[in-house]
């Protein structure tokens, strides 16, 4: 008797775990992707002046037609990015000084994570880096004497310190706690009794990670942020007074 084959599996019929072949990224996502990294990078809390988006300007900034713009609006206002006001238009969220309070908070834990991990898993030469952003101050030159300047170094410390971690989780999950951070960091960080401590409390968290104490920078990496939350909570009317 002839033997009969058997039939081989096609592709079909085997479990394989494949992926849907993407199309390319449409104007709204690339819309929505440049809108919020354009949020993500302003000062909303520079003025008490609301910030507002006009469709029609960044129709024309972005080179595309409205309707992804108004695509990519309505994104953002599901992500909470902004919100359309009847009557006024499209104005960039801002947090009231308890969410603000809130968000500090989940910073300080993520950014003790960061630490955490940076101890364990980065080289030397690149946690010593971190003391670049601050080789412009000292005692002959005053953080509280150059405001703008070392504002923008804090703010670029600590978001090296989260890329340090190399978690790409921790740097997302912080991006959108960032915008509202940020801002509340630039206008507390030139109050005199909170400049005078920062500094030396940076070079103290970079000294525990250069010496991989884990427990320690964790702690005061977590501490020094929070100190930044009991501030807000304790001032944060002033602000916008």
């Amino acid at each position: 008797m002839a033997r009969t084959s058997k039939a081989q599996p096609t592709m079909a019929d085997a479990d394989i775990a494949i992926v849907r072949i993407a199309p390319e990224t449409s104007f709204k996502t690339k819309a929505y992707d440049a809108l919020k990294e354009a949020i993500l990078k302003m000062d909303i809390y520079a003025t008490p002046d609301p910030v507002m988006l006009d469709e029609r300007a960044l129709s024309e900034r972005l080179g595309v037609s409205r309707t992804p713009i108004r695509e990519a609006i309505a994104m953002l206002e599901q992500d909470g990015f902004v919100k359309t006001v009847p009557r006024r238009g499209i104005v960039v969220v801002r947090k009231s000084k308890a969410e603000v309070v809130d968000m500090i908070r989940a910073w300080a834990a993520l950014e003790s994570m960061a630490a955490r991990l940076i101890t364990t898993t980065a080289r030397k030469k690149d946690i010593s880096a971190l003391r670049t952003f601050f080789k412009d101050f000292g005692k002959d030159r005053l953080p509280q004497d150059h405001i703008e300047e070392y504002s923008k170094a804090n703010i670029a410390f600590h978001q090296a310190l989260l890329a340090l971690s190399e978690s790409q989780v921790l740097v997302e999950m912080t991006n959108d706690i960032l915008l509202h951070v940020r801002g509340y960091r630039q206008l507390t960080i030139g109050r005199q009794e909170r400049i005078a401590k920062s500094l030396p409390e940076h070079l103290d968290i970079i000294a525990a990670l250069e010496e991989r104490d884990t427990e320690l920078a964790e702690k005061l990496a977590r501490e020094h942020t929070l100190k930044l939350a009991a501030y807000v909570e304790a001032h944060g009317h002033e602000i916008f007074s």
